[in-house]
């Protein structure tokens, strides 16, 4: 009974490790991340989402930002708040590393070692971020903006499912 117990735990913590993603940051070496949540951002009209990565390094963490954008101009800049379950508030400063291809900015904020731990006790609420860049009559939308960590724009009273991404257990497994 224990070998069956033991092999089976051995098979999901080797899946679990073979489907772990990484983020690495301008040629970095790669650190081991969460899978890329979609949090829903209902005031950017382009696309309403958001890709939200969060990776563990050596001095605490990476969150890593990710919007489609209708330019190469318009990026993620500023300072980003990250608001916890439990009205906790992590506030990133920008240290301007930024990328964009594809039609998609991406920025990436540090974590202190301290802010790292909290993410892994408390689940992520909201992302909150600005967009910059030239606006005109048909340029990218720029302002202030929420991410919401929500699965689904819409659900019905009888969904008993999780609405939301457990961000505090994928972190702490990193």
């Amino acid at each position: 009974m224990t070998l069956k117990l033991s092999l089976i735990s051995f098979l999901l913590i080797s899946l679990l490790s073979n489907a772990q993603q990484t983020i690495s940051v301008k040629g970095s070496k790669p650190f081991p991340a969460t899978e890329n949540y979609t949090f829903i951002c209902e005031k950017y009209i382009l696309t309403g989402e958001i890709n939200v990565q969060i990776a563990k390094t050596d001095k605490g963490g990476i969150l890593k930002l990710t919007i489609a954008t209708a330019n190469d101009k318009a990026r993620i800049s500023g300072g980003v708040y990250v608001d916890l379950v439990n009205a906790d508030v992590i506030a990133c400063t920008d240290k301007n590393v930024k990328e964009s291809e594809e039609g998609k900015t991406a920025s990436y904020y540090y974590f202190t070692p301290a802010e790292f731990l909290k993410l892994k006790k408390t689940d992520i609420k909201a992302i909150r971020f600005i967009i910059t860049g030239n606006s005109n009559a048909f340029g990218n939308q720029t302002g202030y903006f929420t991410a919401i960590n929500q699965k689904n724009y819409f659900s019905t009273a009888f969904d008993k499912s999780k609405k939301t991404f457990d961000t505090a257990a994928a972190i702490s497994l990193l």
